[in-house]
């Protein structure tokens, strides 16, 4: 099978890991008391940047890995396993993520993060895979604008929390509820079949592989899931090895 692969993409995916990496330290500074910040409406902003990069870059990939594997799946059941065993590893890792943030900071842990929306997002992108382009852009924008529908109801129970209506006195550490953000995803796989038709390169970019800050970008970006799971714990078990609790 030919690589999916675009230095571009993968170093636009390494830049948001580093960002990523340095929010949550920063994030640990204030938990552990080193640092003194509330991390107001500049910081949120800043990370739901680095999220909707990551769920954009995603929907772009869906639509490199979907033609690529297109003609090597037998028949369309078996090319939606694909997607469904992915999404659904992906989602697992999730729930990892909810059981550790349960056991670490308790109030406040993640019941529907940004590996919950890529998970299972990755499955019901499926049939705009297949729809192509303007299908996704459609719903893309208006699952943008049902989210911000939706996100204006608070109710007392947490059983929509994941379609992105708001439990009361609920906060959480990571939220990326499916509705607006599984539609950046849309947008993501309408970029996809827009800039890279048939898997190939509408506008080539000439080859920057060579230079040296997009090595480690490129290697950063094909690692992203390894880093995003690793990295909060190293962090944390070297301020607590340290002695901050």
């Amino acid at each position: 099978m030919k690589s999916t692969r675009f230095w571009e993409i993968d170093t636009l995916r390494g830049i948001a890991v580093v960002l990523m990496v340095f929010y949550h330290f920063t994030w640990d500074l204030v938990y552990f008391g080193i640092y003194q910040s509330d991390l107001g409406d500049g910081w949120q902003t800043f990370a739901r940047s680095i999220g909707s990069t990551f769920i954009f870059v995603m929907g772009v990939s869906l639509t490199l890995s979907f033609t690529a594997m297109q003609s090597h799946a037998n028949g369309q059941t078996a090319l939606f396993k694909k997607y469904l065993y992915r999404g659904s590893q992906i989602f697992g890792l999730g729930m990892c993520i909810t059981i550790g943030t349960y056991l670490f900071i308790g109030d406040g842990f993640v019941v529907f993060g940004i590996l919950h929306l890529l998970g299972l997002t990755i499955i019901l992108a499926y049939p705009f895979l297949q729809g192509g382009r303007w299908p996704s852009l459609v719903a893309g924008l208006g699952f943008i604008g049902l989210g911000n529908y939706l996100n204006t109801f608070v109710v007392n129970h947490p059983w929509l929390i994941w379609l992105g209506v708001r439990q009361a006195g609920r906060a959480m550490a990571d939220y990326y509820p499916l509705f607006p953000w599984s539609g950046i995803a849309l947008l993501g796989i309408f970029a996809g079949y827009t800039l890279y038709p048939e898997g190939q390169s509408r506008f080539p970019l000439p080859d920057l592989t060579h230079l040296i800050p997009i090595r480690p970008l490129r290697f950063i970006g094909q690692h992203s899931l390894l880093i995003y799971m690793v990295h909060q714990p190293i962090f944390i078990g070297m301020f607590l090895a340290l002695g901050y609790r």
